[in-house]
């Protein structure tokens, strides 16, 4: 992942002193909502949405290119028994989470836009970026919150065969991709409406991916508590080897909302220098 942010971080550098600037700097509040897809949501996008909130920094390299860097938190959750299936239903599986994400890469204009500039007052946009989140899947248990993760629900380092050798990762690298539509308030203040998704590279933020392990053995090497979060079925205990969750479909969380973005100087580097 350092390398990753290195290379990024090394073409925006060169994207910054490769341009004839048009604006520079603005920055700006975020506020929305938050939810996730994966194998306790699987299809319902905005259902279950927490609110989100976050910060934003662009610094404009033309009238159609931005570097874009973002800071986020959110939450997300989900229950089995809110599906429609009974076999999801059965399953009583759930799980909030929260998320803290820092991103960076660039935006896109369809058309030219300046926000300091009523001349190209708006336009719709796309972005893509590559991200930093951090994740941590929790459960309730008896009105208290449960850590997931340390567990090992699905016998994680238990050396039960097919099973993983170690926990997962709460530390994540994801790639946000999304649209938006900006437009100018006034000069210098500019609203965005932005959806973004992220595509992630694991199966855990609802800490459910695998099969089920024998609950005996997995009691015994991680605690009866492991046992217990692992298998909430309605209708007696799991077998162990069946399908827990989907391995095969790595999960998915989003941003929405409403982003305020201003100009913070009349004149700044880029005016002093004859880039306007």
């Amino acid at each position: 992942m350092r390398g990753l942010v290195l290379m990024l971080s090394f073409i925006c550098v060169n994207q910054v002193s490769a341009q004839g600037f048009k604006t520079c700097a603005e920055m700006g509040v975020y506020g929305g909502g938050s939810y996730y897809i994966g194998d306790l949501n699987r299809t319902r996008h905005f259902i279950d949405s927490k609110l989100a909130g976050g910060l934003v920094f662009r610094y404009n390299l033309s009238t159609r290119h931005s570097m874009r860097f973002t800071a986020n938190y959110g939450n997300v959750y989900a229950y089995d028994s809110d599906g429609k299936a009974s076999d999801q239903i059965n399953r009583n599986l759930s799980f909030k989470s929260r998320i803290i994400e820092l991103a960076a890469g660039f935006e896109v204009n369809l058309f030219k836009y300046r926000i300091n500039d009523m001349k190209y007052p708006f336009t719709p946009y796309f972005f893509y970026q590559l991200a930093y989140a951090r994740i941590n899947p929790k459960a309730e248990l008896n009105g208290n919150e449960v850590a997931l993760q340390p567990l090992g629900t699905e016998g994680q380092g238990t050396g039960i065969p097919g099973t993983k050798d170690r926990a997962y990762n709460l530390n994540q690298l994801t790639v946000p991709l999304g649209i938006g539509f900006k437009f100018n308030l006034r000069k210098r203040v500019a609203i965005s409406i932005e959806y973004g998704i992220r595509k992630t590279f694991t199966d855990y933020l609802d800490d459910v991916s695998g099969n089920y392990v024998d609950a005996d053995i997995l009691a015994a090497s991680n605690g009866p508590l492991a046992a217990d979060m692992a298998d909430r079925s309605i209708n007696g205990m799991a077998t162990a080897g069946l399908n827990r969750g989907n391995s095969g479909n790595k999960d998915w969380y989003s941003f929405y909302g409403i982003m305020l973005t201003f100009k913070p100087f009349k004149r700044d580097i880029c005016d002093m220098r004859g880039w306007k």
